[in-house]
């Protein structure tokens, strides 16, 4: 009997999504020899130009940044040891304020059906045993990490093949870490959102007991710090692009799951994505 190859397959959002929330699990399994396919279903079009320069701003070009963001997230992939990059197409959505999801071609205001169509093939084509996305909340709200949970969640049940589906999270705990990290190298938290920040409890991530799976990827860091930093068109991205060496460990060194779905019914909490699977 011939062993299907073991394949993970982590659908998000944007352009650098794949470094922030997954990169450590896609270089760890990469280099173990699992094929790693990352679906990124738009190109980032309202993402920073030139200079930081915001969506709103004058000059800011969609095309060019888009063009830009295709470049980095293939730099990105390189850096991870991606095998196989899939791109959905679909135009940037932007923030839920901004109210551009009914833009033509936005992938938050497109046919979800043809969405889900086009993802269940491409898990027909690599047969995934491991699906990764975000939560229902997709992380913070937006709307593109909102679909990118429905379609992903959607196309697994419909597929009838993956044995596990994961939503990648940010405890609590690491939230904690984060702004305190934040604060002691003198960055203002405001720059993650217009949002109230309560350093013991704050506005993002899920309660730790929510938490089924946890990954070491200590020995990852240097390339997930790599892939962030081939980002750099995204100043947004600073702050974790310039964690210092040292310091990047201690924030980076473990990434976090919730378990939403495993056909074997194993037992948490649980270590590797391919429990119960190897």
């Amino acid at each position: 009997m011939v062993r299907p190859t073991l394949t993970l397959m982590a659908v998000h959002a944007h352009p650098d999504d794949e470094a922030m929330a997954t990169g450590g699990v896609i270089h760890k399994y990469g280099a173990e020899g699992i094929r790693t396919v990352l679906v990124t279903c738009t190109g980032g079009e309202f993402g920073d130009g030139p200079g930081g320069l915001k969506p709103d701003q004058p000059g800011h070009d969609q095309e060019m940044v888009k063009r830009t963001r295709r470049l980095e997230l293939e730099a990105s992939c390189r850096e991870l040891g991606v095998s196989n990059l899939e791109l959905l197409g679909y135009h940037d959505s932007g923030m839920a304020e901004w109210d551009r999801a009914s833009t033509l071609g936005a992938f938050a205001g497109a046919d979800v059906t043809d969405e889900v169509g086009r993802l269940v093939k491409l898990i027909e084509k690599y047969r995934p045993q491991v699906v990764v996305t975000y939560g229902e909340d997709g992380g913070y709200g937006h709307p593109d990490h909102v679909r990118a949970h429905q379609v992903a969640k959607a196309a697994f049940l419909a597929s009838g093949f993956p044995t596990k589906l994961y939503y990648c999270v940010f405890p609590k705990s690491l939230a904690r870490r984060v702004l305190a990290q934040m604060t002691q190298a003198g960055i203002d938290p405001g720059v993650l959102g217009e949002m109230d920040f309560d350093a013991d409890n704050p506005p993002f991530g899920v309660a730790d007991e929510l938490v089924t799976t946890i990954v070491e990827v200590t020995a990852d860091v240097p390339a997930k710090l790599a892939a962030i930093r081939a980002h750099a068109s995204q100043m947004d991205n600073a702050f974790f692009a310039n964690l210092p060496d040292q310091v990047a460990p201690m924030i980076m060194g473990h990434e976090y799951f919730i378990r939403a779905i495993d056909a074997n019914e194993g037992p948490v909490p649980e270590d590797d994505l391919f429990s119960r699977i190897r």
